[in-house]
């Protein structure tokens, strides 16, 4: 009786994605801008915690004086990242182009951002979003997001605009 009152109450706890977050690559990737975008307040963790898979990673490139290199980070540091950012601040990131390669159970998704203070402003920030997605049962889950920004001698090129 403990254990199935103890596995119902870890049912309700698991974070769940909202059934058509998973239903395609586009969808997963749409759902991943909707959920970090927004007005200033609270966004919902719980969702975007169910758009990964065990183990995923989100990799930004952070320049230093010796060069690029990669910070890593679990879903919850992201969102521990963000939320700092966007409970005081207004934030909208929005695809603006993509390229998708697919094989089996496994894709790719190239995706062209733009990051925006208010709907309609002028970017701030653009960049590639590098999404690796693996399809679990019926589901397509972020599996790692690496990305990169646009800056000074490193422009966005002409074909990712596209």
């Amino acid at each position: 009786m403990q254990t199935m009152a103890l596995l119902s109450l870890m049912a309700l706890a698991a974070p769940l994605a909202r059934p058509a977050d998973t239903d395609s690559t586009e969808a997963v990737v749409r759902a991943v801008y909707d959920v970090i975008s927004g007005p200033a307040g609270a966004r919902d963790w719980a969702r975007f915690r169910a758009l990964f898979s065990d183990g995923a990673r989100l990799i930004s490139i952070r320049l230093t004086p010796d060069g690029p290199v990669p910070n890593v980070m679990t879903p919850d540091d992201f969102a521990r990242r963000l939320t700092t950012n966007t409970e005081k601040n207004a934030f909208f990131e929005s695809e603006i182009a993509r390229r998708v390669e697919t094989f089996g159970n496994i894709a790719h998704v190239f995706s062209t951002y733009e990051s925006h203070r208010a709907p309609g402003d002028k970017p701030f920030a653009r960049g590639i979003n590098s999404f690796q997605l693996v399809k679990e049962g019926k589901s397509w889950k972020v599996m790692s997001i690496l990305w990169d920004s646009e800056r000074e001698g490193q422009p966005l090129p002409e074909k990712y605009l596209k």
